[in-house]
């Protein structure tokens, strides 16, 4: 079969966004590329701060609400349509719920080729790129770093922790059937 969706899994700061641009230009074909930081970006203002939606603790830890969650399976099955469509698509996410998370992306998938994606880099590393953006509360990186892997299976693994994005992209590319 040919791969019809990449899934980028990796904690904050991790270098998925990296790995999908080099994705983007190293693949044969044209990838469309839908990340978790675009899907928050895109919810009314008010669901950035609330406990219905999406809350960042000052200790870097982030809770979801009901309507979150309820915006996520429609986003989830948005993407599968896509790709059921003819659309070749990246997504990167952080599998906040380990195991959990990734059924739910199985579920929506299911009769798609997908490429299952670990982006992994050591968390103190992550923590000093946190910084550097100066976008996310810091805590998120070193809380993520491990528990967004918490049970899930992976066709494949990437650590960005000394290893450039054009090379992880280079790797995955390899995979893409």
């Amino acid at each position: 079969m040919t791969t019809q969706v990449i899934i980028l899994n990796g904690g904050s700061s991790s270098g998925k966004s990296g790995i999908v641009r080099c994705l983007q230009a190293v693949l044969p074909h044209p990838w469309l590329a839908f990340g978790v930081d675009s899907f928050v970006d895109a919810m009314p203002a008010r669901m950035r701060a609330s406990d219905e939606g999406i809350t960042f603790a000052p200790d870097g830890r982030v809770s979801v609400g009901a309507d979150f969650r309820a915006l996520d399976a429609a986003w989830i099955e948005g993407i599968a349509a896509m790709a059921r469509a003819g659309a070749r698509v990246i997504v990167d996410d952080a599998f906040l719920g380990g195991a959990a998370s990734q059924e739910r992306w199985q579920k929506a998938l299911g009769g798609l080729d997908v490429l299952w994606v670990g982006v992994r880099c050591e968390s103190a590393v992550a923590a000093g790129r946190e910084v550097a953006r100066g976008d996310r509360v810091q805590g998120m990186a070193a809380l993520q770093a491990d528990v967004v892997h918490q049970g899930v299976t992976y066709d494949l693994e990437v650590d960005t922790t000394h290893t450039e994005s054009l090379m992880c992209a280079r790797a995955i590319a390899a995979h893409v059937g």
